[in-house]
């Protein structure tokens, strides 16, 4: 997956579904959104929402539907001046949460001084392309993420070690 760039000086206004709530995640509630990021997309990506609720303020924002979190956004979690993880449920795709999200998101990253901002390891290009103008950065995959440890890759290794004598 390669990384895209996105110039946050040419960005589309804020546009907030009715009925959805977008805001900076609370420290309280860290424990709920990292359980749910890792019940609904995987442990890696509640590892870095982890270190975005060490920032100060807290790097990531949530969509909130009748009092249920449908989505979050990440900055800065994983490098500086990087945009993700981000995820939104299944059952809420295409209702605007997504969007609405990486909008906030960039907005604030521009807000604090930033003039381009690094979607890592895109999933949807098209999407990001499409809503925000990011294009992709040539020979970007897979980055910063070349080398990365993986569970089954520390499982093989005590494995390994086991059986030297």
């Amino acid at each position: 997956m390669s990384d895209m760039l996105v110039a946050l000086y040419s960005l589309p206004e804020e546009t907030i579904p009715a009925n959805l709530i977008v805001r900076r995640a609370l420290a309280p509630e860290k424990t709920v959104v990292l359980d749910w990021i890792k019940a609904n997309f995987s442990q890696g990506w509640a590892d870095e929402c982890d270190v975005a609720f060490s920032r100060v303020p807290v790097s990531c924002f949530l969509a909130i539907q009748h009092e249920q979190l449908i989505g979050f956004a990440c900055y800065d979690a994983t490098l500086r001046n990087y945009f993700g993880p981000t995820g939104v449920h299944e059952s809420a795709r295409g209702a605007g949460a997504g969007k609405a999200l990486l909008v906030r998101t960039l907005h604030t990253m521009k807000d604090a001084g930033y003039g381009y901002a690094i979607i890592g390891g895109v999933g949807p290009a098209e999407f990001y392309e499409k809503t925000v103008g990011a294009m992709l950065i040539k020979d970007s995959s897979p980055g910063m993420y070349k080398g990365m440890l993986k569970k089954q890759t520390i499982s093989s290794i005590h494995s390994k070690n086991s059986n030297v004598k």
